[in-house]
């Protein structure tokens, strides 16, 4: 399991910076999650060789983790039955810059959209920011605006968006991008990228109007961070869940 600086991923194994490397086995932190009632987390596998380590972490919380990292159609069944809520797809369903609409609605038939996730991860060019595939090196067409949002949103249960000009740096979430996802979002969005403390939880359940929720990778305790306890973002969750019942 590692914690990489995102935009250093690509297929040179040379270029890619990691925060954190350790010494568990993914299965280690599913059975945490578990234990905790933490339901959404990302087992995301970045390249070949990674298959027999999330599957490991899916059975260990069957039902609590969602799958990403060569999803397609024909292997997107396999993974739901190995345990995974949902299925995170980006690259296939992208093809030549373009949003393939076609596989888009094909590979909703096949998991049903009440299961499927699109990761829309993005970088900034001028003033907007456009959805980034291939290790997030290759800019598409596919621009984050309120049209195109409303058009995928009909075919998948949630989108993820990594923002990855700042993913792994540690230098605080752009609020920026989580103003335009509250406002433009017709589903749930989970937003990753930049969270170095507490505040920025607390920040992004403020800018995103409760409506998005936050990733934290390389500044928990757990993951060889300093910036967010593990116990704190629990904490953090649980009086969440209970005003909102309230």
């Amino acid at each position: 399991m590692k914690q990489i600086v995102g935009g250093t991923l690509s297929d040179d194994p040379a270029t890619l910076r990691t925060n954190f490397v350790s010494e568990r086995p993914a299965s280690w932190y599913s059975e945490l999650y578990k234990r905790d009632g933490l339901k959404g987390g990302h087992v995301i596998m970045l390249g070949p060789g990674n298959e027999a380590a999330a599957r490991g972490a899916l059975a260990a919380y069957p039902g609590g983790l969602h799958i990403g990292g060569g999803i397609n159609r024909d292997n997107a069944r396999d993974w739901l039955e190995a345990g995974a809520s949902h299925v995170i797809v980006t690259s296939w369903v992208f093809r030549n810059g373009q949003l393939d609409f076609h596989r888009a609605r094909t590979l909703a038939a096949v998991v049903g959209k009440e299961r499927l996730v699109f990761d829309l991860s993005c970088r900034r060019r001028d003033k907007d920011y456009w959805v980034v595939t291939d290790h997030w090196q290759k800019f598409t067409e596919f621009k984050i605006d309120p049209r195109e949002l409303n058009r995928l949103a009909n075919l998948c249960a949630e989108f993820l968006v990594h923002a990855a000009d700042v993913e792994g740096l540690r230098g605080g979430v752009d609020l920026e991008l989580v103003d335009q996802l509250a406002r433009w979002s017709p589903i749930p969005t989970t937003y990753a990228g930049g969270a170095r403390s507490l505040t920025d939880l607390e920040e992004v359940t403020r800018a995103g109007q409760g409506r998005i929720d936050l990733t934290i990778g390389s500044a928990l305790d757990i993951f060889g961070g300093k910036g967010v306890r593990y116990a704190d973002v629990v904490e953090f969750n649980r009086k969440l869940a209970m005003e909102k019942r309230q």
